[in-house]
């Protein structure tokens, strides 16, 4: 197991590893978000997902969501890792865990980071459907790339 918390990785991850990262003798409550590939979205099937980052500044990101919510939520701890490369249906995509002596903590702080992933960090996706691909933009849905494609090499915030 890697102990980074905050990670971009390419290979499935595994929840027991992000949660043993949390765990502590002070924390009452860990909670965790697992984010995975649906089949549907907006009417249309998904075949598979292909998700980009990009890393070096993506993973600062993350380190800047868990700066965020140790100012917000104190004595917290969360751990972020997010895969890359291609996902089938079901495969999980992010999982968040966090740490708290108390769960309403852990709840919010776990559900205000993956509300900041989105906002904040350089991941992109492109959707394969059974009729064609499109890369959706950011993941809010609020940048589209009339190129076709994420500049993955340079800062995008």
């Amino acid at each position: 197991m890697n102990n980074e918390l905050f990670q971009i990785v390419d290979e499935p991850i595994i929840l027991q590893d992000l949660v043993d990262k949390v765990e502590r003798r002070e924390a009452g409550a860990v909670t965790t978000f697992i984010g995975t590939v649906r089949e549907w979205t907006k009417g249309k099937r998904t075949v598979y997902l292909e998700y980009q980052a990009y890393k070096p500044m993506a993973i600062k990101m993350l380190k800047t969501i868990g700066d965020e919510i140790q100012s917000k939520w104190p004595n917290t701890k969360v751990a972020i890792t997010h895969r890359v490369g291609r996902l089938d249906i079901s495969d999980i995509a992010v999982i968040i865990a966090v740490s708290s002596p108390h769960r309403k903590q852990a709840y919010e702080a776990n559900e205000y980071a993956i509300e900041r992933i989105k906002q904040i960090v350089p991941i992109w996706k492109k959707e394969h459907w059974e009729d064609g691909e499109t890369w959706i933009g950011d993941q809010l849905e609020k940048v589209s790339y009339p190129k076709g494609k994420p500049n993955i090499k340079g800062e995008v915030l």
